[in-house]
């Protein structure tokens, strides 16, 4: 039998709001769906992205374009 209760605060987002969201077009979401950059449920023809992988994503993406600061030598 399947714990219901797991998935009562699970979200889940169509292609279009999650472009919407990383300001892409809906290929690019579709591009990382399939190279697996980005986990999916596929409903029927459709995907739904968990909410979470979203920020999860994009808190891994902000961390990986951190500016490194240098110091220079005197």
């Amino acid at each position: 039998m399947v714990d219901l209760q797991r998935f009562e605060d699970a979200h889940y987002l169509t292609v279009a709001e999650v472009a919407q969201a990383m300001r892409v077009s809906k290929m690019t979401v579709y591009r990382m769906v399939h190279a697996g950059d980005l986990p999916a449920v596929r409903f029927g023809r459709s995907f739904r992205v968990p909410e979470r992988a979203v920020e999860e994503y994009l808190v891994a993406e902000q961390h990986a374009a951190a500016p490194v600061h240098r110091v220079r030598g005197s």
